[in-house]
């Protein structure tokens, strides 16, 4: 059966958080799940790098500005016999660079191929120890933001770290999806341009 806690550390600056989350873990024996409730994203890159490290399934949402959830998930859990380590913390985890995103598929050829090959790519920029400062969807990429798409999760726990995720608001329209945004915010092509224009380095999958 899986036990269930919850960590309350708003108001909290590192390293609190992750070290009552971690007190909390290092208890744990068998399968559980720790949903710990922050106010900054800092809190969440140091949570999820905390639980990754740990060997256990991370999901993170932010609720509003200052509200944050990270759910840290395990699985037969053994409570630890080693002595305290210490908490190290990153003040920001997120690198100079934009991703854009025209499509809500990944190379040429098979599109049902391609649709995987894009959700493992988002995938894999949450492992990055880099995140982009800013994320852009437009086009065909506009629908991996909404209703229905295999990258929710991904994308919001990328936003709950500080990630911005911005959707091309006359391609939502254009697709119908103006409604059905579930993540990030809607931009317009001004802002795509400056946002562009201004990034160190873009990276287009």
């Amino acid at each position: 059966m899986e036990q269930k806690y919850t960590v309350d550390a708003r108001g909290e600056q590192c390293p609190i958080p992750v070290v009552k989350t971690k007190k909390v873990l290092d208890g744990i024996q068998g399968d559980a799940e720790i949903t710990v409730l922050v106010d900054n994203e800092t809190a969440v890159q140091n949570l999820t790098r905390m639980g990754k490290h740990a060997g256990a399934e991370v999901l993170s949402e932010k609720k509003s500005d200052q509200e944050f959830q990270v759910i840290i998930r395990v699985k037969d859990q053994k409570p630890s016999e080693t002595q305290e380590e210490t908490v190290e913390c990153i003040p920001d985890v997120r690198g100079d660079f934009v991703i854009a995103v025209d499509t809500a598929i990944m190379g040429r050829g098979n599109d049902e191929l391609g649709k995987v090959l894009m959700k493992g790519f988002i995938f894999a920029v949450t492992q990055l120890e880099k995140l982009p400062k800013t994320m852009l969807f437009y086009n065909g990429g506009a629908t991996l933001t909404t209703e229905g798409s295999d990258s929710l999760e991904d994308l919001k726990s990328l936003e709950a770290q500080g990630v911005e995720i911005k959707t091309c608001g006359t391609c939502l329209n254009y697709y119908g999806l103006t409604d059905k945004l579930q993540v990030g915010e809607v931009t317009n092509m001004y802002d795509i341009v400056e946002t562009l224009a201004k990034a160190a380095k873009v990276v287009k999958p």
